[in-house]
């Protein structure tokens, strides 16, 4: 099991050659800045310009660490960031299209953006808040060589100060948490409207839909309210300390000096050490951005735990692509036992509800079911590889993400050819470019992208070609087109379809209803049933 600490070390570690470079000057500038008191100190004793010069040289050399810190962490987040971003994406792709079924997609995209980039500023936040500990421990020897009791007060203001902000770490790490969930609770709701923006125009309640869009916003003000309280509480406490702290050195170190126990130059070094060690209370921000990493970690860690679907090792034998389901059981969707031979066109019907897209998904191995198996060309899809499932299956949707920087690189090999069978090539060549033309400059209608998915479909499967309801959106003269090219294409086809004609050209029919096979036979015996020639009643009228 991953924790939400392991994730943030992790982003540390991945932060690269910048990690280093920012401890370095951050170890480099706190020993600088605890040796700046003790040169001025020596220089208003000796009164000399040596001493000076090494002042002189050690602020410059100050400003030097701090310059290449600032880069440094920039740097570290950014690469720490786009580690953890390709982490999560290679993750969420794994997992497969069942994750959104847990998490909404809003979510998702907060998680892999906003959340990301917060626990990339870890580098940063852990190792410049981590070396702070280093003027302030370095301050508390130098103030026990200069004089116990000045010590002795010191380590009484730091202990205060270390309480306030191990508090604050525990509360404002629950606290960032609330917010980061309010935040991809409202990325959620938008995610969903912006899906559905036709249907809002149209249906005239935009003024609805923001007010649900936006009703997390007043949990997402509260919990920043309440991370200001907390914070303004914390600066609050530090500020109170650290000036009575500096004020009780001093007045020790005022009695020291009258008993001529300290020099002038001393108390003034002890002065300076005061400020440094109490400085740890300005980790206060460095604190609070460690707990807003730990807090998005913790939120990437429950996306990481979501494990992807094993995949085997095998590949499949030479074979015609038969397709076996053996006492499958998913939900919504029983089959004891199916044979698809090979080579065969299979069309999926029956009424909203019966399952058609859930045996599309397990014949596709989109989803894997509860019991049984399913088996290609008698090898079980779960022994598969990756590679085998993929080259084996080709896959097309009702309403296709279209991927790749050209419409060459959707379709994938041999486009050309597949983009004509699915009825593509006519369109795609009027682009400016051609098959060439990025898919940012070639805007397609509903029925144009579905071609163009069933032509992607066409160019990868070599064994088993899945089409969820993907001739929809066609219009007959090219769902006629469609059709021809199936027909005569050899390998097997599963055609989930609502359309009598689609269901009439193919070998078989696969009648669903209420998630159950109730028949499985050719068109022509199967349309004699009144209750099948129902499930096409809408399109017969």
């Amino acid at each position: 099991m991953r924790t939400a600490d392991q994730l943030v070390t992790g982003a540390i570690r991945r932060g690269g050659p910048a990690v280093g470079v920012l401890a370095v000057t951050s170890v480099a500038g706190g020993v600088l800045a605890l040796a700046l008191p003790y040169t001025l100190g020596r220089t208003a004793d000796a009164r000399s310009g040596g001493w000076l010069a090494v002042s002189v040289a050690v602020v410059a050399l100050l400003v030097v660490c701090d310059t290449f810190g600032v880069w440094a962490g920039g740097a570290s987040g950014a690469r720490a960031s786009a580690w953890l971003r390709h982490r999560l994406v290679r993750h969420v792709v794994g997992v497969g299209p069942g994750l959104t079924r847990s998490i909404p997609e809003g979510d998702l995209v907060t998680r892999i953006g906003m959340n990301a980039e917060e626990v990339g500023r870890a580098p940063d936040a852990a190792i410049t808040g981590a070396t702070m500990l280093i003027p302030a421990v370095g301050s508390l020897v130098a103030l026990l060589l200069i004089d116990p009791w000045l010590a002795l007060t010191l380590v009484a203001g730091l202990a205060v100060i270390v309480l306030v902000l191990r508090t604050f770490l525990r509360v404002s790490t629950a606290l960032a948490g609330g917010y980061q969930e309010a935040q991809a609770d409202i990325a959620a709701r938008l995610v969903d409207a912006v899906a559905g923006a036709r249907t809002i125009a149209a249906a005239g309640t935009a003024a609805q839909e923001t007010r649900r869009v936006l009703s997390a916003l007043p949990q997402v003000r509260a919990h920043a309210l309440e991370l200001w309280r907390v914070r303004a509480q914390a600066g609050v406490q530090a500020a109170v300390v650290i000036p009575l702290l500096e004020v009780c050195v001093l007045g020790v170190g005022g009695f020291r000096l009258a008993a001529g126990d300290l020099t002038t130059g001393e108390l003034y070094a002890a002065a300076r050490y005061v400020v440094l060690g109490a400085g740890l209370g300005s980790a206060l921000g460095y604190v609070s951005q460690v707990a807003r990493a730990r807090a998005a970690a913790r939120r990437m860690v429950t996306l990481l735990d979501e494990c992807p679907a094993p995949h085997g090792v095998r590949h499949l034998p030479d074979g015609p692509g038969a397709l076996t389901f053996h006492n499958v059981l998913a939900p919504g969707l029983t089959i004891p036992d199916l044979k698809i031979p090979g080579g065969t066109a299979v069309a999926v019907v029956g009424r909203s509800g019966s399952g058609k897209s859930r045996l599309a998904a397990l014949a596709g191995r989109l989803t894997d079911p509860a019991g049984g198996e399913i088996l290609l060309d008698d090898v079980p899809l779960t022994l598969l590889s990756r590679t085998a499932l993929r080259h084996a299956i080709g896959y097309a949707f009702e309403r296709p993400a279209l991927v790749g920087d050209t419409v060459a690189d959707t379709i994938g090999p041999a486009a050309e050819e597949a983009a004509r069978a699915a009825g593509a090539d006519t369109f795609i060549r009027r682009f400016p470019s051609g098959y060439a033309t990025p898919l940012a400059d070639a805007p397609m209608s509903g029925g144009e992208r579905q071609r163009v998915g069933l032509a992607r479909a066409f160019a990868h499967g070599d064994r088993l070609l899945v089409l969820d309801d993907a001739t929809s959106s066609l219009d007959t003269i090219t769902e006629h087109q469609v059709g021809v090219a199936l027909a005569g294409d050899p390998r097997t086809r599963l055609i989930v379809t609502h359309r009598a004609a689609m269901a009439a050209r193919a070998d078989l029919v696969i009648w669903l209803e209420r998630g159950r096979v109730r028949g499985y036979d050719h068109h022509s015996r199967l349309w004699r049933n009144q209750d099948y020639r129902s499930v096409f009643q809408a399109e017969a009228s």
